[in-house]
This record gives C-alpha cells, sequence and structure tokens, in this order.
C-alpha cells in the first residue's frame, strides 16, 4: 500500500459532491447547515436543490430540531456544521429528539480534530466521538479518505437511523484503491504483523502506515487495522488481532478520553485483557496552529509515529521477555 501524500484531495468536496448526486435520484434527501455551507460544502447540493437545503444561521440547536422534524415527515436529512458545534452545542437535541425516539438524522461533523489548525481550542473538536458514541441508538463513523467518505454518505442515506459522521479540515491521501467497498460490520486488517496491532481510522490512518512503513525497514513488523465504525465496534476482528499481537496501539485524532482508543480498551478489558496504548490528545485542550504542525506536536505525525510505535514495541519486548 503506497501513500502519496502529496496528492490530496478535499474530503470535505466530496462530502457535497456525493449528497448532490445523490439528491438526483432520492428526492427525500435534504441538507440543513448552520451558515457554514462554505465551509462545509453543503453550498455544492444548496447551488444544485434551492428549495431543499435550509440555512439555519448559527442556530445549531434549531438546525437539529428542524432536522427531526423533516425526518418525521419522512424525509432524509443531512445537518452538517463543524464537528465542534455540530455536537457539543446540540447534544441535548442529539439525545432526547433525535436519538431517544430514534429518528432518520445524519448528523455530519467537519472540521474534526487538532487538524482545524489556526482556528483554534474552541473550533477543534476533540470530544465530539466520546459524545456520539455514548448515545444510544447513535452510529458513529469516522471515513480516511475520499473514496471511503462516499461510500459512507451512500450508506448513511441508505440506511435508517440516526448517525454520526466526522470529516476532518485538510484536504486527505488516498488510501483506497477503486476495488475498495466500505463493510458497516467488519473492520479491515491493512497489514499483516506480529510485533504491535495499531488501531486507526480518519486521516490519521494515512500517518500511521507511513510509519509502520519505515519502520519494517528496521525490522518492526506493525499490524494495521482499520475501524472506520466506532460503533457499532466490530469487537470480533479487534479479539483477534488482539491475540496474535498480544500488544495495541491506538491512534486518533481526538481525546484519548471516550473515543477509539476508550472503546478498544473497554472491549479487550472484558474480553481479552492486553497492554493498550493509547495515542491522541491527553486530556488538553487544542491550540492554533497550522494542521501538519499540531499533528507533529501531538505525536500523530508519521515521523512522531515511527518513534513511539518502534519505543512501545520495545518495551512491551522487555516486559514480555
Amino acid at each position: 500500500m503506497i501513500i502519496n501524500k502529496e496528492n490530496r484531495k478535499s474530503i470535505r468536496a466530496v462530502f457535497g459532491k456525493t449528497l448532490a448526486e445523490l439528491g438526483k435520484t432520492n428526492k427525500n434527501i435534504v441538507v440543513l447547515d448552520a451558515d457554514l455551507s462554505c465551509s462545509t460544502q453543503t453550498k455544492i447540493f444548496a447551488d444544485t436543490f434551492p428549495d431543499r437545503f435550509f440555512n439555519c444561521g448559527i442556530a445549531e440547536q434549531d438546525m437539529i430540531t428542524t432536522a427531526v422534524g423533516l425526518a418525521s415527515a419522512g424525509k432524509i436529512p443531512f445537518a452538517s456544521s463543524f464537528a465542534m458545534f455540530a455536537t457539543g452545542r446540540t447534544y441535548d437535541q442529539i439525545r432526547n429528539s433525535a436519538c431517544y425516539p430514534e429518528f432518520n438524522v445524519k448528523i455530519v461533523g467537519t472540521h474534526g480534530g487538532i487538524t482545524v489548525g489556526e482556528d483554534g481550542a474552541s473550533h477543534q473538536a476533540l470530544e465530539d466521538i466520546s459524545l456520539m458514541r455514548s448515545i444510544p441508538n447513535m452510529t458513529v463513523i469516522v471515513p480516511a479518505d475520499c473514496r471511503e467518505c462516499e461510500q459512507v454518505i451512500k450508506f448513511a442515506a441508505e440506511n435508517y437511523g440516526p448517525m454520526y459522521i466526522r470529516i476532518p479540515r485538510t484536504n486527505v491521501c488516498d488510501i483506497f484503491d477503486e476495488n475498495y467497498e466500505f463493510d458497516f460490520s467488519k473492520a479491515q486488517i491493512l497489514r499483516e504483523g506480529n510485533d504491535v496491532t495499531v488501531i486507526s481510522n480518519g486521516e490519521t490512518l494515512a500517518e500511521v502506515i507511513e510509519a509502520s512503513q519505515n519502520l519494517e525497514k528496521q525490522g518492526y513488523s506493525v499490524q494495521i487495522l482499520h475501524v472506520p465504525v466506532i460503533k457499532p465496534l466490530d469487537g470480533a476482528t479487534i479479539i483477534k488481532c488482539a491475540k496474535k499481537t498480544r500488544f495495541v496501539m491506538v491512534v486518533e485524532n481526538h481525546s484519548i478520553i471516550g473515543g477509539l482508543g476508550s472503546a478498544v480498551c473497554e472491549l479487550l478489558s472484558e474480553y481479552y485483557p492486553t497492554p493498550v496504548h493509547r495515542t491522541g490528545i491527553n486530556d488538553e485542550f487544542g491550540q492554533s496552529g497550522k494542521w501538519n504542525e499540531l499533528l507533529d506536536y501531538y505525536g500523530l505525525s508519521a515521523n512522531k509515529l515511527e518513534i513511539s510505535i518502534k519505543r512501545y514495541i520495545d518495551k512491551y519486548r522487555l516486559v514480555k521477555d
């Protein structure tokens, strides 16, 4: 698997274009935004279907409640805003109005994670996955590249129930080829290995792949497991990988509290206790900076991951031996 990090594409544009394409064949699809359609790229749908697009203004709670009303009338609403505001500012409406009665509302949070960059801590959603996966009836998906994002949006449109889909602000490189098929029920082993299983998703997946390739040249064997669906979690595949390597690391562009790492720890502590090291944002707020510099600062770049994965493999080998 070769990652070309120089050739990056806008995953937000793919989100917007996919909605517009789906709108041509499914007239029940409607889109709502909180005055950020240029940033979320829902403007692509708005330009194509202005009568099915609703700019709710800077009133995210109203946006979610309006989406619930549309869903109750048989529409398939996609409500989008920055992940910070789409989940944090609207938690009550999502929990009590969308998920409790189980309405068919799709929430797409863009600008997820530390890589929001210069907008700083107030706009960097580091708790959104934790919030969303704790709500009953909610599905949580984090696609890793444009091809997967397109398939995830199509899956959301075709399948009933509340869903939260998180995508980043940054452009992303291709990971999957034209043969890739998103499987809602299965995590994917992208690389076999024996020393450690590294679990990731979203934009950090490319960093993990690059780090593992560099480590292979140094004699390290890293197994990579891509888990785009955080809830419901594919526990069987995670346990299978953990049994093989007996050591697991989780890499995520999110707080280490409540996200993918927590989900993996909860699973393995109950069904296959084994060492797990979580790499993410360590219970702190973000800060302003260029996205790639922030990725590096918080230990999520390929260079920093290469160092940390190597260090923890060596440490685990000493303990195991």
